[in-house]
């Protein structure tokens, strides 16, 4: 039987941390999380807490999986498959009008 152990691309069980592993990744990456703050209205000093809110996890999210270059980046360096990416954008953003949830 083959570990999954060595794979880096396996899926992150947990939507959380991959929020979380994002928000690092931003964190390290200085114009891209300025890019981020500018864009979405949050100031540095209010991330702390946001990281709590769903909201917040749902838009840092987007604004990865709305620009794939980053998207790519991203995974790039964590090691963390798109899908899983696209998966935890799923669970912490409301259904929309084309998904037939609503």
């Amino acid at each position: 039987m083959q570990s999954n152990f060595k794979n880096p691309k396996k899926a992150a069980a947990d939507p959380q941390e991959t929020a979380i592993a994002v928000l690092g990744w931003l964190a390290n990456e200085p114009d891209m999380f300025g890019r981020f703050l500018a864009l979405t209205g949050v100031e540095a000093a209010q991330v702390r807490n946001a990281i709590n809110q769903p909201a917040f996890l749902a838009g840092m999210l987007d604004f990865l999986m709305n620009h794939e270059p980053t998207l790519l980046a991203f995974c790039q360096a964590s090691g963390i498959a798109p899908e899983t990416v696209a998966a935890a954008s799923a669970h912490f953003s409301p259904p929309g009008l084309s998904s037939g949830e609503y």
